[in-house]
């Protein structure tokens, strides 16, 4: 991000929206969790002061792979260690894919150029929240969880019998007039069409 211009305008608005959307006490919450994860990695994963760091540390995708393959053993089956971009691109989508095949919806997750360019990382830390939510359905996995657990479907059954019962009822947030109507009620001064 060090190579791009300036924006100015719309551009610097956007920019500057995207940074107040960044929470660093979420960031560093989720660099723990990782760390947590990653025990090999904690050196690399310490706590970030700004969104470059977060940039900086997770920019090639191999901390991101080796993420994904401790929550589930193989998904990622790959992780490219060259610096090439291409490489690094393609470990930020192996991540991505495999978040995917959890069930993490993509809406939650990130676009690749959001961390290779640094553009929107408060969306990179809501997809690696995501997927720490998604963790604890996952049976596999063991380790530590980030985040309150999904909802479940509280799917419910009724018999005709009971639908048929609840047809005669008024909800009580209907609520009942007692027969009283709006005739007669005025508010504000009345308009006047003079000849």
């Amino acid at each position: 991000m060090s190579n791009r211009q300036r924006g100015y305008g719309l551009t610097a608005e956007l920019q500057l929206k995207t940074a107040g959307k960044f929470d660093l006490a979420v960031a560093n919450e989720c660099f723990q969790w990782m760390a947590s994860c990653l025990p090999n990695e904690r050196s690399q994963l310490q706590t970030v002061t700004s969104m470059q760091d977060v940039a900086d540390v997770l920019k090639n995708g191999v901390i991101l792979c080796k993420l994904v393959n401790v929550i589930k053993p193989n998904s990622v089956r790959k992780i490219n260690t060259n610096k090439q971009t291409f490489k690094e691109m393609e470990n930020i989508s192996n991540f991505l894919t495999a978040c995917e095949s959890f069930g993490c919806r993509r809406t939650d997750l990130f676009q690749t150029v959001d961390l290779y360019e640094a553009g929107n990382i408060p969306q990179v830390i809501n997809g690696i929240q995501s997927l720490g939510r998604k963790a604890q359905s996952i049976p596999s996995f063991r380790g530590p969880y980030f985040g309150p657990s999904e909802s479940t479907a509280n799917k419910r059954e009724f018999t005709e019998q009971q639908l048929r019962a609840g047809q005669g009822f008024i909800g009580l947030q209907a609520g009942s007039n007692k027969g009283a109507s709006q005739a007669g009620q005025n508010f504000g001064k009345t308009r006047q069409i003079l000849d």
